[in-house]
């Protein structure tokens, strides 16, 4: 049997990480890419890090560089 990956929506992520305090950061930006880092609820130690090429990432990020903007 086939297992299929479904896609993870990177915004709602985004937003329940800081909803629930924590911080996430842009690593890197390119036209068609965003690597994100997550970090610890005080702004501290990385605790996860994605790329995503989602255009409704990139629309939710905007120019900000992390989410405290």
């Amino acid at each position: 049997m086939v297992e299929r990956m479904t896609a993870r929506d990177r915004v709602e992520e985004l937003k329940r990480w800081q909803d629930s305090g924590a911080v996430w950061t842009v690593v890197s930006r390119t036209p068609d890419r965003l690597t994100i880092a997550l970090l610890r609820c005080d702004g501290g130690e990385e605790v996860d890090r994605f790329e995503s090429a989602d255009p409704a990432l990139r629309e939710f990020v905007g120019d900000r560089v992390d989410s405290t903007q």
